[in-house]
C-alpha cells in the first residue's frame, strides 16, 4: 500500500468566539481561506496537482453552508480543477478529513489532499443547524440524551473525578499553553489572519488565561447542574441508564471546559512522488486511523476505545506511543484517557489544549494533529497519537510517525 505522508499542517489563531472576537469580522470563507493559501504558497505546489479538498465544518448553515469546501477552493485560488468536500463527524471533522484524505492516498485514490476544517463560532453559533437527536423525542428518548456537558460531569462521577481534579487538570492546560506561546512553540504553524488590504487582524491564540489559579477556577458556579437537577432534569435521564450511581456530581463550568472560538486550519497529504516532485520532506507518516460508536449517553468516553481500536489495528501497544494529543472538550474526558491507560501527564497535551486555546469544532482535529507533529518535532519523538471525543457518542483517532 502507497504510504501517505504529511508536508505541511497550519492553522490560523483562535480567536475568542464572540462579537468582540479577534475574527468575528472575519467570514467563514476568509478564515478557510487562509490556511488553504498558505499551503500553497509555503509549499509553491500547482493545485492542478491536488486530488481534493476536505474540509470539516460542524454547522454548515449560512455563510458555513452550501458544500464551503468547494467555495473556499475557489475563494483561495485554487485551480477550478480542484473539487471540494464537507464532512462532519462533529467535533472531529478536522481529523476525519485528513484520516479520509491519508487512507485515500494510501489506496492509490489520487497524489496529494489538503484536508482540514473551518468553525467560525461568533457569527455561525453552535447547534443554529439543528439536531434531531436533541430535540425529536423518539431518538432523544430512545437514546437517553443529554447535553454534552451533563455527559462530562457523568464522567466525572462514574470515574471519581472530583471538582479539585479537573479544576487543576485546567489550570495546568492554561500554563502550559501560555508557557508554549511564550517559548514560540506555534511558531511554525501560525499563519496571522489579515484584511483584505494585508493588515493583520490576529496573529495570537487570544482565548488564553495563563494567571488561572485554583482559587479563580473555584469561585465559578457548576453550568451543568441547573439544567440537570431542574425537574424533570437531564440528571434523571442519566441515573435511569446509570442506575448504580446515587446522583450525578456536577464539577464541569467554563472553566474547565473548551473554549468557544473562531478558526480554520489545513493539512497537506500526499505520497512519495508528491513530495518528490515539488521538493519537499516528509515529515510524518500517517500510520493509522480508527472511528468508532460509544454510548450515545456518557457520549465523550470515545478517545478510550477509538485508542484501543487503533493499537490494536496497527499492532501497537500504548507503551509504543510517545505523544499524545486528546481533546480538551471537558478536564474530564482527558483524565479518563489517562486513566484507562496509565499514561503519565507529562506525554499528553505537553503545550496545552481547548481547554486554554479553544475548540473550533469543525477545525480542531486537524489543529491538534499540527500540534502533535510539531510537539514530536521540538522534543525529537517518534510517535504520537491524535484522538477527540465526539457528539452522539463516538470517537476517532489517528497515529502518526515521523519519517
Amino acid at each position: 500500500m502507497t504510504e501517505a505522508y504529511i508536508y505541511d499542517a497550519v492553522r490560523t489563531p483562535r480567536g475568542k468566539g464572540k462579537k468582540d472576537g479577534g475574527l468575528h469580522e472575519v467570514t467563514s470563507l476568509r478564515a478557510a481561506s487562509a490556511p488553504l493559501e498558505a499551503i500553497r504558497d509555503r509549499n509553491k505546489i500547482d493545485t492542478r496537482d491536488l486530488e481534493d479538498v476536505i474540509l470539516g465544518c460542524v454547522t454548515p448553515v449560512g455563510e458555513q453552508g452550501g458544500e464551503i469546501a468547494r467555495t473556499v477552493v475557489l475563494y483561495a485560488g485554487y485551480d477550478e480543477s480542484v473539487p471540494g468536500l464537507h464532512i462532519n463527524r462533529f467535533c472531529a471533522s478536522g481529523l476525519e478529513a485528513v484520516n479520509l484524505a491519508a487512507n485515500q492516498v494510501k489506496g492509490g485514490a489520487g497524489s496529494a489532499y489538503v484536508a482540514g476544517g473551518v468553525e467560525m463560532m461568533s457569527r455561525v453559533p453552535m447547534a443554529s443547524d439543528g439536531a434531531s437527536i436533541a430535540v425529536d423525542p423518539i431518538p432523544a428518548m430512545a437514546s437517553y440524551f443529554v447535553p454534552q456537558g451533563i455527559s462530562a460531569d457523568i464522567i466525572a462521577t462514574e470515574y471519581g473525578f472530583s471538582r479539585d481534579d479537573v479544576d487543576a487538570y485546567s489550570v495546568e492546560s492554561q500554563r502550559r499553553a501560555g508557557a508554549a506561546w511564550a517559548e514560540g512553540r506555534f511558531s511554525k504553524s501560525i499563519i496571522p489572519v489579515k484584511d483584505q488590504n494585508g493588515i493583520e487582524i490576529l496573529a495570537r491564540d487570544e482565548h488564553l488565561r495563563p494567571e488561572t489559579d485554583m482559587q479563580s477556577l473555584g469561585a465559578l458556579k457548576p453550568a451543568f447542574q441547573m439544567m440537570g437537577e431542574t425537574m424533570p432534569g437531564f440528571d434523571a435521564v442519566a441515573l435511569v441508564k446509570y442506575p448504580h450511581l446515587e446522583k450525578i456530581n456536577h464539577v464541569h463550568h467554563a472553566g474547565n471546559s473548551s473554549g468557544i472560538v473562531d478558526g480554520a486550519a489545513a493539512v497537506l497529504i500526499g505520497d512519495k512522488a508528491f513530495g518528490e516532485k515539488y521538493g519537499l520532506k516528509p515529515r510524518a507518516k500517517v500510520r493509522s486511523t480508527a472511528k468508532i460508536g460509544t454510548d450515545p449517553t456518557i457520549m465523550l468516553t470515545g478517545p478510550v476505545p477509538a485508542t484501543e481500536k487503533i493499537l490494536r489495528d496497527s499492532g501497537m501497544a500504548i507503551g509504543d506511543i510517545d505523544l499524545f494529543e486528546v481533546n480538551e472538550a471537558f478536564a474530564s474526558v482527558v483524565l479518563r484517557f489517562m486513566q484507562a491507560f496509565g499514561v503519565d501527564h507529562s506525554k499528553v497535551n505537553v503545550n496545552g489544549g481547548a481547554i486554554a486555546m479553544g475548540h473550533p469544532l469543525g477545525a480542531t482535529g486537524a489543529m491538534i494533529l499540527g500540534a502533535l507533529l510539531d510537539e514530536m518535532e521540538r522534543s525529537d519523538k517518534a510517535t504520537g497519537l491524535a484522538t477527540l471525543c465526539v457528539a452522539s457518542g463516538m470517537g476517532a483517532a489517528t497515529i502518526i510517525e515521523r519519517v
